[in-house]
């Protein structure tokens, strides 16, 4: 690749002839075609854009809930060496998600009644873009849940905005590319197996419930004892964007089901929603009942320190330190 025009070549050959993420595969071959240093700091930089916009969607400020959103990122994540450090799994995961977590964050800000961020009008268009051609199930989540808060705020209070509507259109146009790409048709013609139609609904079954009850089991472990602390012994009530990101991780999850293959690093966006959830609950936790505040942290300690231990051990092996 020399340049912009060869990236625009070789997306439209792979739009029509292999898959329809051409947005997340653009952006990886224009951050290979920086080197592989500046390639690896482009993914050290979405993974602090990723954790400061979950630190906004969840309400929380301050150094340990930054730590504790990132060891969450790698301490509940299913497969995250293909999806934080492998360039091209960061690119359809990490990046990509980055840009859908905030295109949600904009209408959940909105839906419960704060100010609209500046020129949101103009930037929303491309940022819906992206964020609905990114993944086959996040692109298509984000679009549902953008259209039912703009309906809720429609028909509840008789107000929305008009970068709502402009935003909520250009993801549609972005899900839709991204789903009905020619070449996905392509590569599902590629991987039929010739078994019948029972077989196959058994199979989809099976893999949403192989995601639900091992690849997202760590997170979803770690929301339900949240859940449990926060409503069972403190008496907190959902927010309006807890439950915002509770539907877009079980849309996320569930939209899988249409796919004829679910992969462990598929589950990070819907992972990312949970981690939302989990922290806003334990910064309310925090908030109403400050003597819990080092029980919270010892519980978030504990999966940073999995989510590190992850990390040291993978650089480890890198740097021949450890030999298996």
């Amino acid at each position: 690749m020399r340049g912009l025009s060869d990236v625009i070549a070789a997306q439209t050959w792979h739009f029509f002839n292999w898959g329809g993420r051409s947005i997340a595969h653009g952006l990886l071959q224009l951050t290979l075609m920086t080197g592989w240093f500046w390639a690896d700091i482009i993914s050290v930089i979405f993974n602090i854009l990723l954790a400061t916009v979950i630190c906004k969607a969840a309400k929380v400020k301050g150094a340990v809930y930054y730590a504790m959103v990132w060891g969450m990122l790698y301490g509940l994540n299913a497969n995250w060496k293909e999806s934080l450090c492998w360039h091209s799994g960061a690119a359809n995961y990490l990046y990509m998600t980055t840009f859908v977590l905030f295109f949600l964050w904009c209408y959940v800000r909105t839906l419960e009644g704060s100010k609209n961020l500046l020129g949101i009008t103009l930037w929303v268009i491309p940022l819906g873009l992206v964020a609905g051609w990114s993944n086959e199930n996040m692109g298509p989540t984000v679009w549902l849940l953008s259209l039912g808060i703009m309906l809720y705020l429609w028909f509840k209070e008789r107000k929305w905005n008009w970068w709502m509507l402009l935003g909520n259109l250009t993801c549609l146009m972005g899900s839709l590319l991204v789903i009905l790409a020619p070449g996905n048709f392509v590569r599902a013609s590629e991987t039929v197996d010739g078994k019948g139609l029972l077989w196959r609904i058994f199979l989809r079954c099976y893999y949403e419930c192989k995601a639900m009850f091992d690849y997202l089991s760590p997170a979803l472990l770690v929301l339900a004892v949240a859940l449990c602390i926060g409503i069972g012994l403190c008496g907190i009530k959902l927010s309006r964007a807890n439950v915002v990101y509770l539907l877009a991780a079980l849309l996320s999850w569930g939209a899988m089901i249409l796919s004829p293959h679910y992969p462990d690093r598929a589950t990070f966006g819907t992972m990312v929603f949970m981690i939302c959830v989990t922290v806003s609950i334990a910064g309310e936790v925090i908030r109403q009942k400050p003597a819990l505040k080092p029980w919270v942290c010892m519980l978030g300690s504990v999966i940073w320190l999995r989510g590190m231990f992850f990390l040291a051990e993978y650089i480890s092996v890198m740097w021949g330190w450890i030999v298996y």
